[in-house]
């Protein structure tokens, strides 16, 4: 690969530079500030259970998010945070409970490992086991419901892949929707970028945690779960690329699935307009718990 094919690369998957609203750093910074405030807010107002452990790993805590009077059959969010898995962390991701809470909607954001103290294979184990042990804690949830933003969306597309004979009792979740945000899905691209720099993966590693490799077990472990993949307009075409190749495989698989495309957003406020209750995806999300 020459210096300008790897330039370019780094372009492509550098979705702070193709922001309409800010230049690359003010648009990162200001991702981290809604993020931080509303996380801060919820924590504030609502009754949480902060770190709570899902294993033995120190990075192994997630948050719940309770609404008031909550039901034992409450439907569940799960939400796992992006950062190209190596920024950003759980305590920067309880934005999205205020307005869920407000319909009736537990909340948990799911910490790991980040990069470099994490590998790829590590984060994928974690938030599979993060997974299994909600499973097991809220037996009498009406459903989980896989929410990833960017990496987390790879860590998200991760789960509905698993092998759950190989994840702690054996058992499969019933993970009845996803909703996968400006995601990646195919690792390989990443391999001869910066984004690879801390995470050292090698080719095989991608191929081994890339989701798009592995989408006829999203078929085997959860047909009947409703997957929405999501990008913004002003992602990085490669996202958009991206997201409408993986929306196809499942198609082409017999999965109920959707690809969406919002207006006037950018790959950072797609998803931390989640905090906003008029918000459309915040509404698609709510219409999806409460009807299934």
């Amino acid at each position: 690969m020459t210096a300008i094919e790897k330039e370019d690369l780094d372009y492509q998957y550098s979705p702070s530079r193709w922001s309409h609203r800010f230049d690359a750093e003010a648009v990162v910074q200001d991702h981290v500030r809604v993020v931080q405030t509303e996380t801060d807010k919820a924590r504030a107002q609502l009754q949480c259970e902060l770190d709570v452990s899902y294993g033995d790993r120190e990075g192994d805590k997630l948050d719940i998010y309770k609404p008031d009077n909550c039901r034992s059959d409450a439907p569940i969010f799960v939400y796992i945070h992006g950062g190209y898995w190596q920024f950003l962390s759980k305590d920067q991701s309880g934005f999205t409970a205020i307005p869920l809470t407000a319909a009736g909607v537990m909340v948990v954001a799911v910490g790991y490992d980040i990069a470099p103290k994490g590998t790829i294979d590590v984060m994928v184990d974690q938030v599979r086991r993060a997974v299994s042990f909600l499973s097991e804690k809220f037996p009498s949830s009406s459903g989980l419901y896989i929410c990833g933003h960017s990496a987390g969306g790879h860590l998200g597309a991760m789960v509905l892949s698993s092998d759950w004979s190989k994840v702690r009792d054996g058992r499969v979740p019933a993970i009845k929707g996803a909703f996968l945000v400006s995601g990646v899905y195919d690792l390989t691209p990443l391999v001869k970028t910066y984004v690879n720099e801390p995470l050292k993966m090698t080719e095989e590693d991608a191929r081994r945690n890339s989701p798009c490799l592995f989408s006829a077990a999203v078929v085997k472990n959860h047909p009947k779960c409703k997957v929405l993949v999501v990008f913004g307009e002003h992602d990085a075409p490669e996202f958009h690329r991206q997201s409408k190749e993986y929306t196809e495989q499942l198609k082409g698989l017999g999965m109920e699935v959707s690809c969406v495309e919002i207006p006037d957003t950018d790959h950072f406020n797609v998803v931390h307009n989640l905090a906003e209750e008029h918000y459309q995806l915040t509404k698609m999300v709510i219409v999806e718990m409460l009807s299934s």
